[in-house]
């Protein structure tokens, strides 16, 4: 029987970005937009605040478009301060490369494994979905859902035991599947 994992998004991821104001490089994205319009062209930004400082900082959604090419509905969100908006956007890899920012996903997400009744079986069939592109390590992901120690799940790919179609060092941001052998 194939069982289905779920990792979610938490709360927003913090952004890393060095700070005008402090030594800080990280900011909290609150869900908050700045929208200014210069006759026919639109600017948008993302504001963030420093966690150290509380400085603001603006991550900029689009700069002088001009505004019948910006859909209605976008632009409602963008005045009603949308956090789901607000995650799209961070996640945008477009928005990311133009404000040189990558996120911080520590802490912002938890694992759903649908219960523990699964891990007393022999052999034990998982799939992972991802419901957001959060980059998490694969061995730390298995560690948690079947709540053994990280040193045992590395055991237990070394052996054998453990196997997937991808490769389970480094980290994941896409779905995968994986078996448990005990």
């Amino acid at each position: 029987m194939l069982h289905i994992w779920v990792v979610m998004p938490t709360c927003l991821p913090l952004v890393r970005r060095r700070c005008h104001g402090c030594a800080s490089e990280r900011f909290r994205a609150n869900g908050k937009f700045r929208v200014n319009a210069h006759h026919k062209l639109i600017d948008a930004w993302l504001l963030a605040l420093c966690t150290d400082c509380g400085e603001t900082t603006k991550l900029t959604v689009f700069e002088r478009v001009n505004v019948r090419s910006v859909r209605p509905e976008l632009l409602d969100r963008l005045h009603n301060n949308d956090p789901g908006l607000a995650a799209e956007l961070l996640q945008d890899p477009v928005v990311q490369r133009r404000n040189r920012i990558t996120l911080d996903w520590d802490k912002a997400w938890r694992l759903d494994t649908g219960g523990s009744d699964h891990l007393a079986r022999e052999v034990i069939d998982v799939s992972v979905r991802f419901t957001a592109r959060i980059p998490v390590r694969p061995v730390r992901l298995i560690a948690e859902g079947c709540a053994l120690p990280r040193a045992e799940i590395e055991r237990l790919i070394a052996e054998g035991k453990l196997v997937s179609a991808v490769r389970l060092s480094g980290r994941l941001s896409g779905d995968f599947t994986f078996t448990l052998k005990r």
